[in-house]
């Protein structure tokens, strides 16, 4: 068997929609290629130094490739991820140049190859995500393992949006918190929170495929068997309920419509995580919170990311 492999050449600020583009369009796997990674890269050793003047490394721009059975049928394909990065700029998300390719890849090539992308990373202070085919020990007292098939949904922990919201559940996660994660993804935030002591965790993305994707993950996970997942538009079919945090880590131009939503799930005093804001919509964005009663506690960069942590204000403040 072969494999079809989709490439689309963009920027840094249009990574995760081109990423969700390909999902969406039916990709089996997704590699990215970022310039941006350069600035936010750490070296799971300290001691380690890089330098950028040696080693091979994209100067500009990103590729994100998304890899298709061969029996996908591939101009139609390529037609309609055309069209809907054509479409991002109306969303205010610079995607140029734009352009899609395509290339055919052989099975062994593609199924093997692509794993070398994906080693066990050092996230954050307390946790590492490890690729399922990955055997791995923790290094140290307290380090928590979130295993993930890197191939299934966005969002691996590489990328400074996860990253972002990772480090955030880090700082706001107590113990014993009900939690809401508005696009899971490849539910890596969830199982996150679940390690960092949430108590329950309800998971939801826009379509049963989704979903399976992030079931798929969970399943990899044993603190991960309670957490629920389930299809929704934002909150539209989220049952009633209050909950003490609400996640969400998506485009800036979905967050604008779902701020207004969320205190219809969000207890008063609970906090609110937000990431996937590049750094020219981060005023906007916490525009927008305050203009819906919230308060912003603490803003977080990583490169040219923008990740947010604030609660909603209680009839006291």
């Amino acid at each position: 068997m072969s494999w079809q492999e989709i490439i689309v050449e963009t920027q840094t600020e249009a990574v995760e929609a081109v990423s969700n583009i390909l999902m969406e369009a039916g990709a089996e796997g997704i590699q990215i290629d970022d310039a941006a990674d350069v600035n936010s890269y750490e070296p799971a050793d300290a001691t380690v130094w890089v330098d950028w003047d040696v080693v091979e490394h994209r100067e500009s721009g990103a590729t994100v490739a998304g890899y298709f059975a061969e029996d996908v049928n591939l101009p139609e394909v390529i037609n309609d991820v055309q069209m809907r990065v054509n479409q991002l700029a109306s969303f205010g998300l610079d995607a140029t140049p734009g352009k899609v390719t395509t290339s055919a890849v052989k099975d062994e090539d593609w199924a093997t190859e692509w794993q070398k992308y994906y080693h066990p990373v050092r996230v954050t202070r307390h946790l590492t995500v490890v690729p399922k085919w990955e055997e791995y020990q923790p290094a140290q007292e307290g380090e928590k393992v979130i295993v993930l098939d890197p191939g299934m949904a966005f969002g691996t922990g590489t990328h400074p949006t996860t990253r972002l919201m990772m480090q955030a559940l880090e700082i706001v996660v107590r113990g014993g918190e009900r939690l809401l994660d508005v696009g899971t993804g490849s539910g890596v935030l969830g199982i996150a929170a679940k390690l960092l002591g949430a108590d329950k965790v309800l998971g939801t993305d826009i379509d049963e495929v989704a979903v399976c994707s992030a079931q798929g993950n969970l399943d990899l996970n044993p603190v991960a068997s309670d957490i629920q997942v389930m299809a929704s538009d934002l909150l539209s079919d989220v049952p009633a309920q209050e909950f003490d945090i609400v996640v969400a880590n998506m485009l800036a131009e979905v967050l604008v419509p779902l701020i207004p939503q969320v205190d219809s799930v969000l207890r008063p005093g609970g906090k609110f995580l937000l990431s996937g804001i590049y750094e020219d919509k981060a005023q906007t964005i916490i525009a927008k919170l305050e203009e819906n009663g919230y308060a912003l506690d603490e803003t977080m960069k990583l490169g040219e990311w923008y990740g947010l942590i604030a609660h909603r204000k209680s009839e006291d403040e």
